[in-house]
């Protein structure tokens, strides 16, 4: 018997320090679907996040790199292949994005493929996948 699916999709969410800042950056920069609840990138089901405005812009803390790295990803985005992962890096590169992680391949894992950038707030948002074979 298979199980029945129960969650359709999740939201990360994010304390930013500027949400009107934030809201521009990711319509803009990132082409998200931007409303007064989420920001949304291919649906719920691609990427997803709630923004909320920070009380205090100390409380906005974007994850620390894991040992032996040297950046925090905040939010990591699954691409189909590489064609697509790299019509995005195109895409925020020219849109000026901060990249902070030009694309590499890593060929003992896939061999899979990356890059990430770095919204307002200095939170790490990676784009990675296989060649799609």
């Amino acid at each position: 018997m298979t199980a029945k699916k129960q969650i359709h999709s999740s939201l990360k969410v994010l304390l930013v320090a500027n949400l009107e800042k934030s809201k521009e950056f990711y319509k803009e920069v990132l082409g998200c679907e931007v409303t007064d609840w989420w920001v949304l990138r291919d649906g719920f089901t691609g990427m997803a996040m709630k923004l909320l405005q920070a009380g205090n812009p100390q409380d906005v803390r974007p994850n620390p790199p894991a040992a032996g790295e040297e950046l925090g990803f905040d939010l990591y985005c699954y691409t189909e292949d590489w064609e697509s992962l790299d019509e995005l890096y195109e895409e925020f590169k020219v849109k000026g994005a901060f990249i902070a992680k030009e694309p590499w391949v890593d060929e003992n894992n896939g061999p899979w493929k990356e890059f990430a950038i770095k919204d307002p707030d200095g939170y790490c948002i990676a784009f990675g996948g296989t060649d799609g074979t």
